[in-house]
């Protein structure tokens, strides 16, 4: 990313707008996730976006700490105030230039400010895609919300820790969408449908 700011709201919007449509009838529906419905992806955004918001801000502590994989999310009864509200506060988070110095912790793991951006977009970026996919709704994404999640895919192909991360890259033609292309680095099938 090069030390360029990028604005998080534009994609927080999306997802806000793909949460608002899910209807309590979708809550169980599959997820392109492994073993999470409807209902535990939106958990995970909630949870991913007050751990990268706490990131941007260097407040850390157990949103910082807690590795994503240590339970299934859940959504509670407040799930329609909670996940915009947290959505705003990540992307105001982000506007700070400060967040993107120095180092900060994400899901238990200390990285530079700059990283936690890139991965924080990726998360928002990819659960998107799962959220609209799994709910039948149309998504677009931010676009350089989008470019900043390829690059970063793409720069973490040939990490020893990629396995740990993203599933098996599937592999998807280079005219494929960015979208597509993206999604594929990420370990999922962009015509996975439920």
């Amino acid at each position: 990313m090069t030390g360029t700011i990028i604005d998080f709201e534009p994609q927080t919007r999306v997802i806000a707008r793909l949460a608002e449509a899910v209807t309590d009838e979708r809550l169980k529906d599959p997820t392109p996730c492994p073993d999470l419905a409807v209902r535990n992806l939106l958990g995970h955004l909630i949870g991913l976006a007050a751990a990268f918001r706490d990131a941007a801000r260097k407040d850390l502590g157990p949103t910082t700490d807690t590795p994503p994989t240590d339970s299934v999310p859940d959504i509670g009864p407040g799930r329609r105030g909670e996940l915009p509200k947290v959505l705003d506060e990540l992307a105001e988070a982000w506007r700070d230039p400060a967040a993107w110095t120095g180092m900060t912790r994400a899901g238990g793991v200390d990285l530079p400010g700059e990283v936690a951006a890139a991965v924080a977009l990726d998360e928002l970026v990819v659960h998107g895609w799962d959220l609209a996919r799994a709910t039948g709704q149309t998504y677009v994404p931010d676009p350089a919300a989008l470019r900043v999640t390829y690059d970063f895919l793409l720069a973490a192909v040939d990490e020893p820790s990629r396995g740990e991360i993203f599933g098996p890259i599937v592999p998807v033609p280079q005219d494929a969408p960015l979208l597509d292309r993206a999604l594929g680095l990420s370990g999922r099938n962009p015509g996975w449908t439920p």
